[in-house]
C-alpha cells in the first residue's frame, strides 16, 4: 500500500506571515494539530504543529537559566500573551521538512515519522504539495486492513 492510498488531499495550509493567533484559531476550528506552511507562490517552506504554538507560549530554555524567576512568574507570562499572539508563523515553524512522494510505501512513511519525531508528512509530487499523511492515517489504515477493525 502506498501513501497515495491514505493521504488527505484537502490540505489545510498556513502562510508564514500568519500570526500565532490566526494559526491557533485555524487549528482549533479545523480540528487539526499541524499544517504545512506555504508561501504566496505555493512553495512549501515549513511545517507548523500545535507543539510549536504551545512552545511559543513559554520562554526559551536559555532564558530559564538566565532568569529562572521570570520562567516561573505566571503573571509576567500572561502579560506576554499579547505579544506572543502577534508572533509570525515563520518564527515558530520547523524549516526541516521531511516530504515524501505519493508512491512511498505507507509503512516507510510511518518509519520516517518515527525516526524524525514528526506526526505528519507533506506529500509532494513534481514540487507541488498534493496532500498530507499523518500517523493517524497510517495507524487507522493498518488497523482496518490488517486487524480488520
Amino acid at each position: 500500500m502506498q501513501v497515495r492510498d491514505v493521504l488527505e488531499k484537502n490540505v489545510i495550509t498556513v502562510h508564514p506571515d500568519a500570526t500565532h493567533e490566526e494559526a491557533s484559531r485555524l487549528f482549533y476550528e479545523s480540528k487539526i494539530s499541524g499544517a504545512p506552511v506555504v508561501d504566496g507562490a505555493g512553495r512549501l517552506v515549513g511545517m507548523l504543529s500545535d507543539k510549536d504554538l504551545f512552545k511559543a507560549l513559554y520562554p526559551s530554555y536559555r532564558s530559564l537559566f538566565e532568569t529562572p524567576e521570570y520562567y516561573l512568574d505566571q503573571e509576567a507570562r500572561e502579560a506576554d500573551i499579547h505579544d506572543i499572539k502577534h508572533r509570525r508563523v515563520s518564527e515558530m515553524m520547523s524549516t526541516a521538512v521531511f516530504a515524501i512522494h505519493p508512491d512511498t510505501p505507507v509503512l516507510r512513511a510511518g518509519a520516517i515519522m518515527l525516526s524524525k519525531g514528526v506526526h505528519r508528512l507533506p506529500v509532494m509530487e513534481d514540487n507541488k504539495l498534493v496532500g498530507i499523511v499523518t500517523r493517524d492515517h497510517i495507524y487507522k489504515t493498518i488497523l482496518s486492513r490488517h486487524f480488520r477493525f
